[in-house]
């Protein structure tokens, strides 16, 4: 597998979604870490795009505090990301589930209780342990 290149925002989503799910960490009220497996669709301007329930602990995490970490990971390549997190409403809401159902049709982007949410990343590290010496790729976005 060809590693992604972290400053092509393209690039990042191909991989992203090849995929189609990762980990989320968010952190509670209170500051401990939480992580979740979750389906990941991404945009071709590095967005990444996910569902959740409402009365999920995430949603309560990220009213709190909007920060979030993403690992997706294949065979000897992963990809972490770090940004911010929006649950998306209106028409922001309809673009994005657009393109959230495109990559999981009949998904709940759209269902009663679920919300949808995206995630901008402000910084990107590409890890390839499929070359020797491994090789690692990081890359800022302005934000």
């Amino acid at each position: 597998m060809t590693a992604p290149d972290p400053h092509d925002p393209a690039s990042i989503a191909r991989f992203v979604d090849g995929i189609g799910c990762g980990v989320v960490a968010t952190v509670s009220p209170d500051g401990a870490p939480e992580a979740a497996l979750v389906g990941l669709a991404a945009l071709d301007d590095g967005t990444l795009i996910f569902n959740t329930p409402d009365a999920a602990r995430k949603v309560d995490n990220l009213r709190t505090t909007p920060r979030v970490a993403v690992v997706v990971t294949r065979e000897d390549v992963s990809v972490q990301f770090e940004g911010s997190a929006t649950i998306t409403a209106g028409a922001e809401r309809d673009r994005l589930g657009r393109a959230y159902e495109r990559r999981f049709p009949g998904s709940r982007a759209f269902a009663d209780g679920f919300l949808l949410v995206a995630v901008s990343p402000d910084w990107v590290r590409v890890y390839d342990a499929g070359v020797r010496p491994a090789q690692v790729a990081e890359a800022a976005r302005p934000g």
